[in-house]
């Protein structure tokens, strides 16, 4: 029975079906999600054998040993003639489990993801932290990827990306790039970090600031002229901000305030949310740092950034989530149940709607 699955056609039906991820579980048919949701593919149940056979199909004998080692795997592979996949391998119940996320080849622009005129000014900054958050599966490499092509088509610099695995493959254009898989490039994101000032880079990308280590080193990078983007699993920038902070012991708190205050250029807080007539739409909270916003992070007022952010929005250009996600109701893109599901603040969204 195993034979009758082959895991190319698989990941081809993820192509077919314009699906964003494919799930293989012993105990379970093959399933894959579409526009966020998961869909079972009408194929025999699998079990260990079955997936260990389709899974192992892709590996080096050096990824099989890391597997057997660490039960756990990240890599990406690419498969002629279908596409790019960041693939997670796990154990699940004792069987091999995979998770495979599709990567698209063509890299988007910020014109394409339809994104507003301020990411075109952020990513002019010489020096900084922009950061890019939300759950997983929210579009964040995504939205990352554009803003360093643009900078690519626009700019003659060194761009340096630490991924795991690297996802986008960017081709020079006026930029040079150097990408780096943590495992078979470097050993850790904080190594890479700690070497990448000798590398002479402009620009660095940081595929996830996991660690103490990590943000300490995009913090200092950020400080010392580079421009860097980096990714958090938070849902806001009040979120954002504390959960670096409070990544630090008591008495360094102060410090890493003064110093997110200087270099935080913005945050950019998103979610998907499904589209009406299929498809997904991002909603996107924009923060961004200016002298009153610098003074609360220093003062630890972090719980008063939110309001700050209201204020003078045409001169400032940044975004609520509600805001957004009224927009997107007033265009009837989205429903009322899905936007109040996804909203950061339902309270604030139905009292905008009349609702509380």
């Amino acid at each position: 029975m195993s034979q009758t699955l082959d895991i190319r056609k698989l990941l081809k039906s993820v192509v077919a079906y314009k699906a964003s991820d494919l799930h293989l579980v012993s105990g379970s048919e093959p399933q894959i999600r579409i526009d966020g949701k998961l869909v079972a593919l009408n194929l025999p149940i699998l079990d260990g054998k079955m997936t260990e056979e389709m899974s192992y199909s892709l590996l080096t004998e050096k990824q099989k040993k890391e597997y057997e080692e660490h039960s756990e795997l990240d890599f990406s592979v690419v498969l002629p003639d279908i596409g790019r996949f960041r693939a997670n391998y796990y154990r699940t119940m004792g069987d091999i489990a995979c998770a495979f996320r599709i990567i698209p080849i063509e890299i988007p622009s910020l014109d394409d993801l339809n994104a507003k005129p301020i990411f075109k000014q952020l990513i002019k900054r010489e020096k900084g932290l922009i950061l890019v958050t939300g759950p997983t599966g929210s579009g964040k490499s995504t939205t990352l990827a554009a803003m360093i092509n643009e900078i690519n088509l626009t700019e003659k610099k060194h761009i340096l990306t630490v991924e795991d695995p690297v996802e986008f493959v960017h081709t020079n254009k006026g930029c040079l790039f150097s990408q780096r898989n943590v495992g078979t490039d470097t050993k850790s994101f904080a190594a890479a970090l700690k070497f990448a000032m000798r590398e002479d880079p402009d620009v660095i990308l940081i595929g996830e600031m996991r660690d103490r280590e990590t943000i300490e080193a995009a913090l200092t990078a950020a400080e010392t002229g580079h421009l860097v983007f980096g990714t958090l699993h938070t849902n806001s920038a009040p979120q954002t901000i504390n959960r670096i902070i409070d990544v630090f012991s008591g008495d360094e708190q102060p410090q890493v305030r003064a110093q997110l205050s200087t270099s935080l250029i913005s945050v950019v807080s998103q979610a998907l949310l499904p589209k009406v007539g299929g498809g997904r739409v991002a909603a996107q909270e924009i923060f961004i740092t200016n002298p009153a916003i610098a003074n609360l992070i220093r003062e630890d007022k972090v719980h008063q950034l939110y309001s700050q952010m209201q204020l003078n929005q045409q001169q400032t250009q940044m975004v609520t989530q509600t805001q957004e996600l009224l927009d997107y109701l007033s265009k009837r893109m989205i429903t009322k149940e899905d936007a109040i599901q996804y909203a950061n603040r339902p309270d604030e969204l139905l009292r905008a709607l009349g609702e509380l």
